[in-house]
């Protein structure tokens, strides 16, 4: 029984060590500046949407919409900077055509349809403030 048991042992012990992550080299499918190089290339995006988001909130037009439909703009600003990922995807296009359609004075059917886009704008960030 103790022959066995030698037999048994010795190799287990043997495949143990040789399958340890102490003889394993360090294979990574990132390199780590890679993997630095996407994070910081997320929150560069996060950066710019806010940044669009907050520009679009400044606007005089905004600002007189959120006050006739009596909305906190304070409170809106402080959402924006919480969001995060697909609700900051979906206020920031939003804030996109609304800084694109604005810019350089707009004619009366461009204003009409910025104002529902910055009542749009507005309730999405609400909702996700009031969550």
């Amino acid at each position: 029984m103790d022959s066995v048991r030698k037999i048994v042992v010795f190799p287990l012990m043997v495949l143990m060590l040789a399958s340890s992550s102490a003889f394993a080299g360090q294979q990574h499918v990132l390199t780590p500046s890679d993997l630095a190089a996407t994070v910081a290339a997320g929150v560069a995006k996060q950066d710019a949407n806010r940044a669009s988001v907050h520009e679009a909130l400044a606007r005089p037009e905004v600002q007189e919409m959120a006050s006739k439909l009596g909305l906190d703009l304070t409170r809106a600003e402080a959402a924006v900077d919480t969001m995060s990922g697909a609700e900051l995807d979906k206020a920031a296009t939003a804030a996109q055509q609304v800084n694109e359609q604005l810019v350089g004075g707009a004619s009366t059917v461009v204003i009409s349809t910025t104002t529902i886009i910055i009542i749009l704008l507005l309730v999405i960030i609400l909702i996700i403030a009031v969550k």
